[in-house]
């Protein structure tokens, strides 16, 4: 017997569908203006992340280190719960206790139990990491300054704010294969 929708007990699906379906299977290959671009950001992010983290290297401190010590400093009573941590500052909540571990280690944060969540931990920025913060903060802004900012014209970095919500946006979803 053929398998069909009928002796399913389904409806066909529509060409909407089908068609969708199909798109899904074959890969919408980028064209070669869109894969010089793509290349270019990709090149481009990296470098602007190794040109960030080797200038705060002088103070001790690596981009995702900074991050946490300005996200703390933002804060209500400069302390966030590390689940909202490590949302703030896109790490795994493995990767963000590794992190928190090394600057509690240093001196620059302390954790503490949550009064109302016995679950709950709390990182807290201490006043040696405020001090190293408004310490790196100058040299940090010069270097996104030079390295990001003024080296792309106002309109060009306005339409990377854009371009960046507009993937912000976007539905994490499963993976495209």
């Amino acid at each position: 017997m053929r398998v069909s929708h009928a002796n399913l007990g389904v409806r066909p699906p529509s060409v909407c569908t089908v068609i969708a379906v199909v798109d899904q299977s074959r890969p919408r290959w980028l064209n070669s203006e869109q894969q010089r671009i793509w290349r270019a950001y990709l090149l481009g992010s990296a470098t602007l992340q190794e040109r960030l983290d080797a200038d705060l290297r002088h103070f001790g401190l690596d981009l995702p280190e900074y991050e946490i010590l300005v996200v703390l400093s933002e804060s209500p009573d400069q302390r966030r719960r590390m689940s909202e941590l490590a949302s703030a500052v896109h790490h795994s909540r493995s990767r963000l206790t590794h992190t928190i571990t090394r600057m509690e280690n240093a001196k620059l944060v302390s954790r503490t139990t949550c009064p109302s969540d016995r679950r709950g931990v709390w990182a807290n920025l201490t006043d040696e990491g405020m001090e190293l913060l408004r310490t790196a903060a100058p040299g940090h802004v010069a270097a996104v300054r030079r390295n990001f900012v003024d080296a792309v014209s106002p309109d060009d970095f306005r339409a990377l704010g854009r371009a960046f919500e507009a993937v912000l946006e976007v539905e994490d979803s499963s993976p495209s294969n």
